[in-house]
C-alpha cells in the first residue's frame, strides 16, 4: 500500500510540473522573422490629426514682424514684449477644425502635420514672403494596461511610436501576460475599434497597427495561470491546509 501511495504522490507532482510548463511558442516574440519586408506605407507612417488634439503652430518669416499676426500668445501684460510671451496651442474641435488668425476656420482633422504644414505655407504665401510653418502635436500619448511591469499613460514627444516601443516603455510583458491576444483600442472618427494583435507572429511588422496613433490603449490580458490563481484568491491558504491534512490522513491510514 505504501508503494502505491508514493506512486500516486509522484504522479501528482509530475502532473503539477507538466501543467505549469509554458510552451516556447506562447512566450517568444516575432517567431520566424526571416523574409519579413518593411512596407513603404509603414516606413512613411505619420499619425493623422484628430478632434481633441492640441496643435502648436508657429509661423516665422525673414521679417519677424510680418509673421506676428499669424501666431497666438497668452494675453499680454502691459509692457511685456511679444517674444517673451508663451505661445498657445490650437484645440481641434469636434468638427475637426481650428480657428487660425487671419485665415479663419481651417479643416485639419484627417490630415497629417506635414499635409497641414504644406497647406498653410501655400495660404500664407499671399501674406508673407517665404513663410516657415512648424506644427507639433503636443498631446500625443498612449496608454498601456494589464500584464506589464509598469502600466500607465506615456507621452510621445516625436509623434511616432510602434507597439513594440510602447510595450518596452511599460517594462515589457510579465510572465503572466498573453502574447498572442494583445488588445489595441483605437478611436477613429468617433468610433472605437478593437484589434487583437499577436506578438508572436512575424506578420506584426506588416500590420497597419504596428505604429500607434495618439490616445491608443494597449491591454495585455492575463494568461490562464494568472486567472486561475486570482480565482483561488483568499481561499488559497484554506485549500493548501486541507490538502496537507488529507495527505497526512492518507499517510496514517496506509501505514
Amino acid at each position: 500500500m505504501n508503494k502505491q501511495y508514493y506512486t500516486y504522490i509522484k504522479l501528482l507532482v509530475l502532473g503539477v510540473l507538466v501543467s505549469s510548463c509554458v510552451s516556447n511558442k506562447k512566450m517568444l516574440y516575432f517567431q520566424d522573422v526571416e523574409g519579413v519586408e518593411n512596407p513603404t506605407v509603414l516606413a512613411n507612417y505619420e499619425p493623422k490629426i484628430q478632434p481633441g488634439d492640441l496643435l502648436n503652430i508657429n509661423v516665422a518669416a525673414a521679417e519677424a514682424e510680418a509673421a506676428l499676426p499669424f501666431n497666438i500668445y497668452e494675453t499680454p501684460v502691459v509692457g511685456t514684449y511679444t517674444s517673451s510671451l508663451k505661445p498657445l496651442s490650437y484645440l481641434v474641435n469636434t468638427d475637426g477644425e481650428i480657428n487660425f488668425p487671419v485665415l479663419g476656420t481651417l479643416k485639419v482633422a484627417g490630415f497629417t502635420s506635414k499635409e497641414v504644414t504644406k497647406s498653410l505655407n501655400e495660404q500664407l504665401a499671399s501674406y508673407i514672403a517665404k513663410p516657415i510653418v512648424n506644427i507639433r502635436l503636443t498631446n500625443f500619448k498612449i496608454t498601456v494596461l494589464g500584464e506589464v511591469k509598469t502600466p500607465g499613460t506615456y507621452p510621445v514627444p516625436n509623434e511616432r511610436i510602434s507597439i513594440i516601443e510602447a510595450i518596452g516603455m511599460a517594462g515589457d510583458l510579465t510572465i503572466q501576460g498573453k502574447r498572442t491576444t494583445v488588445m489595441l483600442v483605437r478611436e477613429v472618427q468617433g468610433e472605437r475599434k478593437f484589434v487583437s494583435i499577436d506578438l508572436t507572429n512575424k506578420q506584426l511588422f506588416n500590420s497597419p497597427y504596428y505604429y500607434l496613433a495618439q490616445n491608443d490603449v494597449i491591454y495585455v490580458e492575463p494568461n490562464k495561470t494568472k486567472v486561475n490563481s486570482s480565482a483561488v484568491g483568499s481561499n488559497a491558504g484554506i485549500i493548501l491546509s486541507s490538502i496537507s491534512t488529507l495527505i497526512s490522513l492518507i499517510a496514517i491510514l496506509t501505514r
